[in-house]
This record gives structure tokens, C-alpha cells and sequence, in this order.
């Protein structure tokens, strides 16, 4: 089949298609460019930079002795393998890896080393074939640089890595035809088919990459959009928006296996306190050592957010006896971090209670339930962690929840008969 449409291609024009090449490479260079102007991810820049650099290597090599004066016989391939080396360093960067200067321009040095041998020089086959592995090794170098990125899933990763892999299996293709012309058996025919598939291939790869490309950095775009719209700018965790989000997710992973899930809530003791005393910035701060002590103590797959004010929540996967746990070394963690020399040197503690429940219970539930384990803990001396009573099960009438509400309110309302519950009302 691939034969017979080489065949078909021989009477295409080359150097029309080629032209149509060079000129859609320029155009979409020049709107990868104005697509970093709008988002300003720097490998959109560069990618549409090389874009254009491509193009002048498609124009160069198109127009040949007609430039005046005339240019260096390698110029058109050294910008060529420049500009290949640039889209891979332009995969590095949107991966946030660091651009390898040597890495982007070794192609175009070995390519200007091997036009110093006349024997390189006087071989078209030699020519073609070296310059086919350079553009292929940087094709498969770039499909690597996509494949690292493993936070997507697979389905939406392999457009990405599919198209470079084909790209550079194509740039192969003329070796073989390279080495056919060595052993002189007449592929001139054939190889003039051939080279109008690869020039028809260039423009449908430059147009597929530029599309992935810029479907990459729109997604990425619209995840900082939703990361900043659900995480609490002072503490870096989530906010209440992205904490339910969150916790959904989890307690949804849960639920086939019915592994029980647990909440943590908990609060600042003495917080009001810190603020009035020494001021917001250093409450500020106060907020900001427990945000790290949380995230650095507890495991990655636990959800950890603020609620508000020194309320802090987290859920993870496990028993209450394995919440329990959790909730101590990160009370014990926090209660070390404040006598570090980079803490604002203010001794401080934390409160926790605990909750645990069924994957299908309502997560407001787990979190009232915690909540009312933190009253506790407030009114039995601070700076320790208090349990719920009983499993939250599944399926909880939500009548229950306004209920649980309804008691806290009183609680609090009761607070000139019982001193202790005014803790919290009072920066606990």
C-alpha cells in the first residue's frame, strides 16, 4: 500500500510542497508566538520559535543558489537540526525540566564535523541517512520529554507521545532508500515518490504537533485556573471549595472496596490569643507552620484543608485507631516546629478530633462528628486529641446532619452556664 502511494506521489510536485510546507510551518510558528503572548508559557515561545526556523530552513533550502550572496551549502540543514532541538528543549521546558544547551545543538554539530569530510559531502545517501537519524533521534527525544509527564491519564497522554513516535518512524524511511541508491538497484523513482509522502507528512505533523501542543497548554491553563480557585492562598492547602472536591474523590475511591474513611479536624489553641498579642502577621505565620507541618507529616493521598480561620480539616484512608495516629504526629510534629529557629518563636499547640466512618457517609456528617470530638478536646485541657464515639455508617439520613448542627449551636449558646465551651468561641 505504502508503495503504490509513492508511486501515486511521484507526480506530485516537490518543490510545490515543499513551499506549501516551509509556508504553513511559518504561519503556525507565528501563532504559537502569539499564544505565548496570551498564556505566557515560555514553550510556546520557544516552540514557535522553532517553528520559524524551520520555516527559514525550508526557504533556504527551497530558493538554494538564488539568495545573494550566497549561504554556506549546510546552512539550510544546521537551522534545520537546530530547530528540531529547540521543539525538544521546548518539551523539556513545559515539563519544567531545564533546557540542555549541548543536547539542543549536537545535531547541527555533528551534522557541520561530518561536512568537513569529502566523502560525506560527495554522498547525497550519506547526507540523507545522517541527516534522518538526527531528525528522528530529536522526534523520539521529544515523545520521551511528553511521555514523563505521568499526572494525565494514558488516554489523554498518547496523542502526544503517538504523533512524535510516527514522526520520527517516517524520518527513517529515507535511510532505507538511502541505502537502496548505495547498492544501486534504480529507486529513483521510488525515491521521488517517497519524498513527496515526507514533504505531505511534514505539514500534517507540524500542524498535529502545533495542535497538541497548544491543547497541552490550554489544559494546563484551565488545571491553575481550578488550583488557584480551590486553594487557600495563605496556607496553600485547599480551601473548603476544594477540600468537599477533594474528599468526594477519595471517599468515592473508597467505596468499592468499603475501606472506611477518616476525618481530622483541628484548631489553633489559644489562636485569638496569638493575633492580639502579636499581631496578625504573626498568626499569619502560626497558620502558614501548621499548613507545612500537616503536608510534611501526613501522607501524600490524604486531603488537608482549611476551612477557615485556625480550622484546619483533613480525610484519609483508614480506621479511627490509624486517624488517631495521624492526628499525633501531626500535634506532636506541630508542638516541635514552634521551638525551631525558623518559626516565629511563639510556643504553640494544636487540638484534634477524630471521626471515621463508611465511604458512602456523608462526609458533612464525618466532619460534624469531628468536630464535636475538637469540643472535647478543647474542654479537657488543649493540646491533645479527642475521638468520636461511634462509626459514622453509611447512608445517613440527612436530617441527622441538620440535627448535629442544630446541637452544636446550642452548645455554644450554653456557653455562659459551662465556661469551657466558650474556648472556641475565644480563639480556643
Amino acid at each position: 500500500m505504502f508503495a503504490r502511494l509513492a508511486e501515486a506521489s511521484s507526480s506530485l510536485d516537490i518543490g510545490t510542497l515543499f513551499v506549501i510546507a516551509t509556508c504553513v510551518t511559518s504561519l503556525l510558528g507565528i501563532f504559537l508566538l502569539f499564544a505565548y503572548l496570551q498564556d505566557r508559557i515560555p514553550a510556546l515561545a520557544w516552540w514557535g520559535a522553532a517553528y520559524l526556523l524551520g520555516g527559514a530552513s525550508g526557504a533556504i533550502w527551497r530558493l538554494g543558489d538564488q539568495i545573494s550572496p550566497p549561504l554556506p551549502q549546510s546552512t539550510a540543514n544546521v537551522l534545520l537540526f537546530v530547530a528540531v532541538g529547540m521543539i525538544w528543549s521546548a518539551a523539556r521546558l513545559f515539563h519544567g525540566r531545564p533546557i540542555s544547551w549541548s543536547g539542543m545543538f549536537l545535531g547541527a554539530g555533528v551534522w557541520l564535523a561530518a561536512s568537513s569530510v569529502p566523502a560525506f559531502v560527495n554522498s547525497a545517501a550519506f547526507r540523507i541517512i545522517a541527516s534522518s537519524l538526527i531528525v528522528a533521534t530529536y522526534t523520539f527525544l521529544i515523545a520521551a520529554e511528553l511521555w514523563r509527564e505521568r499526572r494525565k491519564p494514558l488516554i489523554r497522554r498518547w496523542p502526544a507521545i503517538f504523533v512524535p513516535m510516527l514522526h520520527g518512524a517516517i524520518f527513517l524511511f529515507p535511510m532505507v532508500l538511502a541505502t537502496r541508491s548505495l547498492k544501486g538497484d534504480g529507486s529513483n523513482t521510488l525515491a521521488t515518490g517517497w519524498s513527496a509522502v515526507f514533504a505531505i507528512e511534514v505539514v500534517l505533523y507540524v500542524v498535529g504537533a502545533a495542535f497538541i501542543v497548544l491543547v497541552l497548554a490550554k489544559d494546563r491553563a484551565v488545571r491553575a485556573y481550578k488550583a488557584a480557585a480551590e486553594t487557600d492562598q495563605l496556607s496553600g492547602l485547599f480551601n473548603r471549595r476544594g477540600f468537599f472536591a477533594a474528599a468526594a474523590s477519595l471517599m468515592e475511591g473508597n467505596k468499592p472496596a468499603m475501606r472506611p474513611v477518616s476525618v481530622l479536624a483541628f484548631d489553633l489553641d489559644r489562636f485569638k490569643s496569638i493575633n492580639d498579642t502579636h499581631g496578625h502577621a504573626v498568626g499569619d505565620a502560626m497558620l502558614q507552620l501548621f499548613a507545612n507541618v500537616a503536608r510534611r507529616t501526613m501522607r501524600t493521598g490524604d486531603v488537608i484543608g482549611r476551612l477557615g480561620g485556625e480550622e484546619f480539616v483533613a480525610i484519609l484512608s483508614g480506621t479511627l485507631a490509624e486517624a488517631s495516629i495521624a492526628a499525633e504526629r501531626v500535634r506532636s510534629a506541630f508542638a516541635a516546629a514552634t521551638n525551631e529557629p525558623d518559626s516565629p518563636g511563639i510556643p504553640a499547640t494544636v487540638s484534634a478530633g477524630v471521626a471515621c466512618g463508611s465511604p458512602n457517609a456523608a462526609i458533612e456528617l464525618l466532619i460534624a462528628r469531628a468536630d464535636a470530638a475538637l469540643y472535647r478536646a478543647k474542654a479537657n485541657g488543649r493540646n491533645r486529641i479527642e475521638l468520636a464515639d461511634e462509626a459514622v455508617p453509611a447512608q445517613q439520613n440527612p436530617a441527622s446532619v441538620v440535627k448535629l448542627r442544630a446541637a452544636r449551636q446550642r452548645l455554644a449558646q450554653s456557653a455562659a452556664a459551662d465556661p469551657a465551651t466558650t474556648l472556641l468561641q475565644r480563639g480556643g
